[in-house]
């Protein structure tokens, strides 16, 4: 598993555990988390960056997950799709360094890990509108906010 992935994991595992016990996300729980888990300094920098950026764009994510997801509330999903989702979002409208293929791609694999038969169809078809809509934000490293266009093919 490559350390992206590994990322990808702890991040919807935080997200989960936010999202079940209503906490907000800060150095205790951070610290908390680790607690026990042996791992690299990146791995844990991709991780907080997914996790708290996620946390602070979650408004507009679900907002966007809203648009994609015809008929279907935030509050009627799985915790764990709705967390995926939400992740993968972040990834898709406000990281102009991953490619929407590859964010769509992680979460498809970490649904097929973590939740049902049935969540990966349903992430692919939300992603999948989202990677295509045409006004994703995103925030460049320097933390200004531009506009991400399609690729072309």
């Amino acid at each position: 598993m490559t350390k992206r992935r590994r990322s990808r994991e702890y991040a919807l595992q935080i997200l989960f555990q936010l999202d079940m016990t209503g906490k907000a996300f800060t150095e205790e729980v951070w610290n908390e988390f680790w607690e026990g888990i042996a791992e690299e300094a990146d791995v844990k920098e991709f991780t907080r960056d997914i996790a708290a950026s996620t946390l602070k764009h979650i408004k507009e994510i679900d907002e966007i997950i809203k648009k994609a997801a015809e008929n279907w509330s935030i509050e009627r999903m799985a915790i764990i799709d709705r967390n995926i989702l939400r992740a993968s979002t972040y990834e898709l409208c406000y990281r102009t360094d991953i490619p929407s293929s590859v964010a769509i791609n992680e979460a498809l694999e970490i649904a097929k890990k973590y939740s049902t038969e049935e969540s990966a169809p349903f992430i692919n078809g939300i992603l999948d509108k989202i990677a295509h809509m045409g006004d994703r934000k995103t925030v460049t490293k320097t933390g200004k906010s531009e506009k991400r266009t399609k690729a072309k093919p």
